[in-house]
C-alpha cells in the first residue's frame, strides 16, 4: 500500500519529495473531491481522483477555530487572494503613522513562517474597523482581489454584521438609522449635518434588538455603508451611545475600557472563486464577561 506522497510522486515524477509535500500539507491536493493534507495517508492508487489544485484556489487549513498568528489577532482564512482575520480590541488594522502594529503588520510578519505557498503574499488594505472595536477584517493578497473586494464594499455587495452593547432602549426593535455624516479632521470624530453639508456622506445602518438588560441593549447591526465610526455616532445621536465609548457616549463613566462593538459576520464573494463565503467571530472575553453581569444585575 503506498501513501498518497507516493501516488503523487508517480504522477508528478520531476517534482521534488519535498515540494509534493509541501503540496499535501498546503491543501493542494485532493481526492475524490476532499483534500487531505496528509502525506502519509495510505490508500490504493488514487487513479484519476488525484487531482492537484491550482495554487490561488487553495486554502490554508486554520482549523475550526482559527490559527493563532498572534495573541491578538487569528487567522480564519488564507489564500492566494484574500485573508481574514479576527483581531482583539487595542490593534489597529492597518499602520497608522504614529501607531502600534497593526493587525495588516502582523498577518504580513506571520506569512514567512506558513507553507511555502503563502510566503511571498503581500496583504493589502481592503476596509477597516475601529482599534477599540474587535472582530472580523478581510485584506486582499493580490492587487486584482484587491480591486473586487473593494468594488464589493462600495456597492455594498460584502456583507458586515456587529453586535453592540448600548446605553437605552430603542423606540422599535428594529430599524434603521441614516443619517449624513461629516468628518472633522481637527478634533478627529464624526458629525450628524444637514444633508446639503458640503463633504457630507450619507450613512446607513439596520438594527435589530438581540436582548434587553437594565438599561442596556444588545444590538446588532447591518451596515450598508461603511462610514468611520459610523456604528458609534450614529447609535449616539439617535439616544443609545455604546457603553465604553469614550469619543460619542456623552455620559461616559470608565465602567467599560473600550467601546462594546465587536464585528462578528461578515459576508464576501471570492475574488476569483466567485463562491459566497460567510465568516464569524464569537463575542470575545470582555464582551461575553460584560454581557454575563449585564444578566446578573
Amino acid at each position: 500500500m503506498k501513501t498518497l506522497l507516493d501516488w503523487l510522486l508517480i504522477r508528478y515524477p520531476d517534482t521534488p519529495r519535498t515540494r509534493a509535500k509541501q503540496w499535501i500539507m498546503a491543501g493542494r491536493v485532493s481526492v475524490g473531491g476532499v483534500v487531505i493534507r496528509q502525506p502519509h495517508m495510505e490508500m490504493p492508487d488514487p487513479g484519476a481522483a488525484l487531482v492537484l489544485l491550482d495554487r490561488d484556489a487553495v486554502s490554508l487549513d486554520c482549523g475550526p477555530k482559527g490559527l493563532p498568528i498572534h495573541d491578538q489577532v487569528t487567522l480564519l482564512h488564507l489564500d492566494g487572494a484574500l485573508a481574514v482575520v479576527n483581531k482583539a480590541a487595542g490593534i489597529l488594522s492597518v499602520p497608522a503613522p504614529e501607531g502600534d502594529i497593526s493587525a495588516l503588520e502582523i498577518l504580513a510578519a506571520a506569512l514567512p513562517s506558513l507553507p511555502a505557498p503563502y510566503r511571498r503574499l503581500q496583504p493589502m488594505e481592503v476596509h477597516r474597523i475601529d482599534c477599540q472595536t474587535s472582530g472580523l477584517l478581510c485584506m486582499a493578497m493580490n492587487r486584482s482581489a484587491r480591486a473586487h473586494l473593494i468594488e464589493q464594499v462600495r456597492t455594498h455587495a460584502m456583507q458586515r454584521e456587529y453586535i453592540a452593547f448600548v446605553e437605552g432602549k430603542p423606540q422599535q426593535p428594529r430599524g434603521t438609522w441614516r443619517h449624513w455624516l461629516k468628518w472633522d479632521d481637527a478634533k478627529s470624530r464624526q458629525t450628524v449635518v444637514a444633508p446639503d453639508t458640503p463633504g457630507a456622506a450619507e450613512s446607513v445602518t439596520h438594527y435589530e434588538v438581540v436582548a434587553e438588560f437594565h438599561g442596556v441593549t444588545k444590538l446588532r447591526l447591518r451596515l450598508e455603508t461603511g462610514r468611520r465610526h459610523q456604528i458609534r455616532v450614529q447609535a449616539a445621536h439617535s439616544g443609545l451611545p455604546l457603553v465604553g465609548d469614550r469619543l460619542y457616549n456623552p455620559h461616559y463613566r470608565g465602567t467599560f475600557p473600550r467601546q462594546a462593538l465587536h464585528a462578528v459576520s461578515l459576508s464576501l464573494r471570492h475574488p476569483q472563486q466567485r463562491r459566497e463565503m460567510t465568516f464569524t467571530a464569537p463575542l470575545p472575553k470582555d464582551l461575553c464577561a460584560l454581557e454575563s453581569a449585564l444578566r446578573r444585575s
